[in-house]
């Protein structure tokens, strides 16, 4: 049943004409509050996941729910459309379920506000903005456990409430969600950010409705939607062709020992439309891998990825949605049935990524990406310091971006371009560790034309007895490389204890006892590479080891020779002829590495962890047993 909008004024608005400058100023007005969304949020948010790393995303959308500027894609419509429940002046609805708005937000930490914009008694607008928390109960710190196998065991469920009805705020509700997680005062500071940036946004809307007219603000939204629906138009038709083309990439493994777990999407234009069909993608998980992928996420993941690489001038937002028709199977690892566990989901989020550059690259192959946007590494840390306060942190960490046709991929960025890594000093102010090493490490971007971002290492030493979390991917299947290019490098965590001996550890693993004076090798996979690495420069080379980008053996993957660092020009000549001889004349569009089972022959050699086994529902595990 939908949502009841109760207005006292429910005239429609009027489509007037706007001239050009006048559409120019209200793009640009919404554009800086969006902007203003997120600086009112780092400035009064407390905890490190959203006042340094910026983990969360804002939203403004039309009178009917369509976003219009904003960071994830509108999920008000669809959410109107399933809320039994009313709309009216002076509420703020407040949630964390995925399951009870279809997966607009993906798992419980983040927690979603949303606002509806009313002048003269009718809706003009909806602000909304979610972040991440860390921590809302559950079984354990940071409530994202690896080995959940249901979201009951995840943190407090919030269906959506009104936080506050026609103006009156419920402290109670407030109080008695606070109770269940152990950091209430970051999380308490945290959602009032929230619910601060979209008032922000909401007096920005009414300003603009005020100088304009409501009719004209209106319009002016009704026109910038379509206006990205006829740009989308054209990039779809000359950029998507009618033939199916597939791709598929891997998850490493659940955290329980089983994987890899293949996503597969097939897509094709017909009628006009994009279609984007995940049928071939494997059973949902027993354990927290699984992602509620909501349709309109992945329209929004797809646009994104189409305006940056073929038009980054283009305004995004909700207009383009109608081209695009998305279809997940029912009870799989992207669509998993109630109540299945969903806090490890940002390796499937991070994936779609690596294989939406597999498919729109492969009609026009100058425009692929190579692989690494893949996952997004977490830390945990938690215990009691040494005045028997308890701590505990939570920390995205930062991988290889992949090598693009236009360029190197980044060394050590995040999957998400507007996160910003915790500053060390900060770490070592609030938490009780040290930061001892924070390098990129050399070599581990894939060789190429275009060089794959290297991957991060950071060491960790803990101050304190306590428990750590890993969450992280790329350990076992590598990122693929592109055009010749070659697969970055994987994942690696080692401790070390107090004695000297090291202990790899997996990079999905819970509760894991740490000693004071134990030191955390957080090691991040490297991006693929981009292209012929032979056609690379040597003189670029020669200054990334003088930048400690590559070593001097690692140029030999370009077929370069480095002489105290310095290119000897015809070793180099003669390498290279060398390297070429033999090889195919056309180079392979991909380079996944290794196929798994040889993956799976090498694992414990190559990694130091044993191979995952198949999944339970897995032909070759059925037979097994």
């Amino acid at each position: 049943m939908p949502a009841r909008i109760i207005q006292a004024n429910d005239t429609p608005f009027a489509t007037v004409p706007i001239d050009p400058v006048t559409l120019e100023v209200i793009e640009n007005a919404l554009r800086n509050a969006r902007i203003e969304m997120d600086a009112t949020l780092v400035r009064t948010a407390m905890s490190p996941g959203i006042r340094e790393q910026g983990d969360a995303f804002p939203l403004i959308a039309d009178s009917k729910g369509r976003m219009i500027v904003g960071q994830f894609g509108s999920y008000i419509g669809p959410f109107l459309d399933g809320y039994d429940g009313t709309v009216e002046d002076g509420d703020l609805i407040f949630l964390n379920d995925p399951y009870s708005v279809q997966g607009a937000i993906s798992h419980l930490n983040d927690w979603l506000v949303l606002m509806p914009v009313f002048k003269d008694g009718r809706v003009v607008a909806y602000t909304s903005m979610f972040g991440h928390m860390s921590d809302i109960g559950g079984k354990v710190p940071g409530s994202m456990p690896i080995d959940a196998t249901s979201i009951f065991q995840e943190g407090v469920r919030i269906p959506p409430v009104k936080l506050w009805k026609q103006g009156i705020y419920n402290e109670d509700l407030l109080n008695l969600v606070m109770h269940q997680t152990r950091t209430p005062d970051w999380c308490r500071a945290d959602l009032n950010a929230l619910i601060a940036a979209c008032r922000v946004a909401s007096r920005r809307i009414i300003e603009m409705c005020e100088r304009f007219g409501d009719d004209v603000y209106a319009s002016a939204t009704d026109l910038l939607l379509e206006r990205n629906y006829r740009a989308m138009k054209q990039l779809v038709e000359t950029a998507i062709g009618e033939e199916k083309v597939s791709f598929e990439d891997y998850i490493c493994d659940d955290g329980l020992g089983y994987g890899p777990y293949k996503i597969k999407c097939t897509m094709w234009r017909e009628d006009g439309r994009v279609i984007l069909d995940f049928d071939g993608t494997d059973p949902q998980s027993q354990a927290s891998i699984n992602f509620l992928l909501n349709e309109n996420m992945m329209k929004m993941f797809f646009g994104i990825y189409m305006i940056m690489v073929f038009d980054p001038q283009i305004l995004f937002n909700d207009g383009y949605y109608d081209l695009i028709d998305v279809r997940i199977p029912e009870g799989s690892l992207l669509k998993p049935r109630f109540p299945a566990a969903l806090s490890g989901r940002t390796h499937a989020l991070g994936r779609l990524f690596d294989i939406l550059g597999g498919l729109l690259g492969q009609k026009t192959p100058a425009f692929l990406n190579a692989a690494g946007f893949s996952s997004s590494p977490h830390l945990f840390y938690s215990g009691l310091d040494e005045s028997g306060k308890w701590f505990q942190l939570f920390q995205i960490g930062f991988g290889g971006i992949p090598a693009r046709p236009m360029g190197d991929g980044p060394d050590g960025h995040s999957l998400w371009p507007g996160f910003t890594n915790v500053p060390n000093e900060f770490l070592e102010r609030y938490f009780p560790l040290r930061i001892e090493t924070y390098e990129t490490v050399a070599d581990s971007g894939g060789a190429g034309l275009h060089r794959g971002g290297n991957g991060i290492n950071m060491v960790y030493r803990f101050l304190q007895s306590g428990v750590i979390a890993i969450h992280d991917d790329r350990w076992f299947v590598p990122p693929w490389g592109v055009n010749g290019g070659e697969p970055g490098t994987r994942a690696r965590k080692v401790l070390v204890k107090n004695d000297g001996t090291e202990i790899v550890l997996g990079n999905k693993l819970e509760d894991y006892p740490v000693e004071a004076g134990e030191q955390l090798k957080f090691v991040t996979w490297g991006g693929g590479g981009w292209g012929d690495p032979l056609e690379r420069d040597p003189a670029l080379l020669a200054k990334e080891l003088r930048q400690g980008l590559v070593t001097s053996e690692g140029a030999k993957r370009y077929g370069v020779v480095l002489i105290d660092g310095l290119v000897d020009a015809a070793a180099t000549k003669a390498l290279r002829a060398t390297m070429r001889t033999g090889r195919p004349a056309e180079l392979p569009t991909f380079d996944y590495g290794p196929d798994i089972e040889t993956l799976r022959a090498n694992c414990l050699a190559e990694t130091g962890l044993p191979a995952p086994k198949q999944p339970r529902w897995h032909a070759t595990a059925i037979a097994a047993e």
